[in-house]
Formats: structure tokens, C-alpha cells, sequence
């Protein structure tokens, strides 16, 4: 086999799918969990808090220690570390305390998402591509593919062979991230600044204005994106009163097809449109959405509108890390990382607000998420901020 910078593209979208793989598969045995060993819903949700904490302590992290041990190194044994993680979940429970086996496992595969999501993005923009926009826009679908696969594939393997068999299921994703770790040992890998070149610390980046814009850009797009997709389905089984399986595939999995269908348009079109005119549209039809989501008198439109904010913050993470990459060129792998951390935090944020101010309104999902349209309203402020200051550093 060949082992070109198209290789290294393609092994970088199938890394996309592996955070998909360790982000989605577990929760999708939460009520086999629960059943299977007794594990109460208080320990249940402390999984998803630990992977959100563990990754944010990698993105935190990361900038220290990524540059030290090389581009390929880190990220193999981020595939290794998800596999592993895996595995671990398979095993562990039956041979140790459950909770602990499966909180143990969830670490070991939180870090290896970690590495993932800050190493990925400055790989695929150091490549020789003509449009780099447009495979930024388009490496980031992958997760939304990677999200719909994993719910849909391990949806059919439980219908054919039982929720017992699960542990076989983790076995077999394992192999994702087994096999894209052996290309990456092959494949080329650039870094994201020319050789000599040394990146900007920590200190630098936070003294630059820009910075720190695009950091409150990257919380938005996060918190934009989870604050719907994170209760989509809830919000379908309160307005529809449909059963969760109908609730799952009618909200977070349509939300999913349509964010990823903006990011794959704009990766095969975007090379014609100037990328700060349609993330200024996106984040405006990005408020729109929410408002039709939470203020349409029809539960079917409102279902419609928060498929549609799927579409509306396609573009705006990728968007936001080409300019990054764009305007600090010296960022290196410190900007990466940091940025990770901002959106990151907005994923945390934007579903908090949601749920806190739902509680406060008796349980009014769209109270909730009418608050949060202050995400993607953010957005469209920043934007022409963003776009004359980058005018004003290139005048210099």
C-alpha cells in the first residue's frame, strides 16, 4: 500500500469516527448498565461527567506535552488508548467492581478522544491540500457520521444479536481505532509549523485580542451545538410523545445528518464562497432555528427547527479553526489545544444553561432553549468584529 497525504486526510477522518465511537457507544448501554449490575442513575450520569472532565483536562494539557513527544507518537497511541478503553470496558466489569471497571475503562478512552480532537485539526490543515477550508469543513463531519453510524450499527447488532452480546460490540468497534493506528504509523504526518519554527506559548496567545475572540467564537459554536443536541431527544418525546427509540432517531439523529450535511457542503462548495459570509449566514439562520425550535406553536415545526440548527452550526467549529489557523499562524499546537478547551466548554455550558433554566420553568424544554439562543446571537455579533480585525492585523 501507498501511503500518501490522502492517506493521512482518510486516517484523519476515521479518527473522527473513533471520538465518535468512544463518545457515543457507552451511553447507549446506560439502561443495560443499570439492570445487568445494579449501577444507580447517580453513578450512570458520573460517566458522561468523568469523559467530559478527562478530555478537558487533555485539551488542558496537551499543549504541554504533544509537541515534547511528536505528532505521531501522540496521536498513535491516542488510537491505542481508545482501543484499549474499549476493551477495558468489555472485561473489567466482570472481573472487578462494575462501576469501577467501566469508570476505569471510560478514562482510559477519554484520554485517547482527548489527544484526538486536539491533534486531528492542526494534522489535516499542515497537509498539502488546496482548500484547506473545505477539508476542515469536511473532516469535522465525520464525527457526525461517526455518531449516526454508531447508534444505527449498534442499534442492528442489539436487534440481531441481544443487548447481552454487547460486550462483543465493544470488541468490534475497538478494531477502528486498531486498524487507523497502523496507518497512522505510516502515513506522512506534517506539522502545523515549518521546521525551526517555534509555536506560541500559552502566555502569547493569551496576550493577542484575536485570540480570545476566537476562543469566545469556539465556546459559542459548542454550546450552539449541544444546547439542542444534547436534549433533542427529550425535547422530541415531550412534544411528540413518542417512545425513546422514535425520540433518538426523530432529534439527535437528525440533528447529527443535517450538521453534518452543512459541513460536507461547504467542503465541496465552500472553495467558491468566502468563508466569513456563510458562517455570518449559518450563525444567522443558527437564531432563527432556535426560535422557530422553542416558539412555533406546532410541536412537528419545533421538531423541524431543532433538525435545523443542526444545518445552521455546521460550519461554525471548523469555520472557526480554519480562521484561527489563518490569522495566529504561529499558534502550533498550544492554539489547538486551547481552542479545543473553549469548545469544549461551551459543549459543557450550553446543555447546563438549557437544563438549569428548564428546571426553573417547571420543566419547559423550550424556556430552556430560548435562553440559549444567546449562543448563536453571540456569534453573529462576533463575526464582523472578527472579520475587520483580521483585515487590520494583514494591513500591518
Amino acid at each position: 500500500m501507498r501511503f500518501t497525504y490522502q492517506t493521512t486526510l482518510r486516517a484523519c477522518f476515521v479518527a473522527y469516527i473513533v471520538q465518535a465511537v468512544v463518545n457515543n457507544f457507552a451511553p447507549l448501554l446506560f439502561v443495560t448498565f443499570q439492570s445487568a449490575y445494579g449501577i444507580p442513575l447517580t453513578q450512570i450520569t458520573l460517566l458522561v461527567t468523568v469523559n467530559f472532565i478527562v478530555q478537558l483536562l487533555v485539551d488542558a494539557l496537551s499543549a504541554r506535552f504533544i509537541d515534547a513527544v511528536g505528532y505521531r507518537a501522540a496521536v498513535v497511541g491516542a488510537h491505542a488508548l481508545a482501543a484499549a478503553g474499549l476493551i477495558l470496558l468489555a472485561v473489567l466489569p466482570e472481573v472487578v467492581d462494575p462501576f469501577v471497571g467501566i469508570l476505569a475503562a471510560v478514562i482510559v478512552y477519554a484520554v485517547g478522544g482527548g489527544i484526538i480532537e486536539v491533534l486531528v485539526s492542526p494534522i489535516v490543515e499542515a497537509c498539502p491540500t488546496e482548500n484547506k477550508e473545505g477539508s476542515m469543513s469536511l473532516l469535522h463531519s465525520f464525527y457526525c457520521w461517526g455518531s449516526v453510524g454508531v447508534v444505527l450499527l449498534s442499534t442492528l447488532f442489539f436487534a440481531v444479536f441481544g443487548t447481552v452480546a454487547w460486550h462483543i460490540l465493544a470488541c468490534l468497534w475497538a478494531c477502528v481505532p486498531i486498524g487507523n493506528g497502523l496507518v497512522l504509523c505510516r502515513t506522512p504526518i506534517s506539522m502545523p509549523l515549518d521546521d525551526g519554527d517555534a509555536g506560541m506559548t500559552v502566555r502569547e496567545l493569551c496576550s493577542r485580542k484575536m485570540f480570545w475572540l476566537l476562543a469566545l467564537m469556539m465556546l459559542c459554536a459548542g454550546a450552539s451545538e449541544l444546547s439542542v443536541s444534547q436534549w433533542a431527544s427529550t425535547f422530541a418525546e415531550q412534544g411528540l410523545g413518542v417512545g425513546k427509540t422514535v425520540g433518538d432517531l426523530a432529534g439527535p439523529m437528525s440533528f447529527a445528518l443535517l450538521m453534518g450535511s452543512a459541513r460536507a457542503l461547504y467542503a465541496k462548495f465552500g472553495g467558491h464562497w468566502d468563508l466569513d459570509a456563510a458562517m455570518l449566514a449559518s450563525a444567522c439562520l443558527g437564531v432563527v432555528a432556535y426560535l422557530v425550535t422553542c416558539l412555533a406553536p406546532s410541536p412537528v415545526v419545533s421538531l423541524i427547527g431543532c433538525a435545523l440548527c443542526g444545518f445552521a452550526v455546521g460550519i461554525m467549529w471548523p469555520g472557526t479553526i480554519s480562521r484561527a489557523a489563518a490569522t495566529l499562524r504561529r499558534g502550533g499546537t498550544a492554539m489547538f489545544a486551547l481552542l479545543a478547551l473553549a469548545g469544549d466548554a461551551g459543549c459543557s455550558v450550553g446543555p447546563t444553561l438549557v437544563g438549569m433554566v428548564s428546571d426553573l420553568a417547571g420543566g419547559d424544554m423550550k424556556a430552556g432553549i430560548l435562553c440559549a439562543t444567546v449562543f448563536p446571537a453571540v456569534l453573529v455579533a462576533s463575526l464582523p468584529f472578527q472579520r475587520a480585525y483580521r483585515k487590520r492585523l494583514a494591513a500591518r
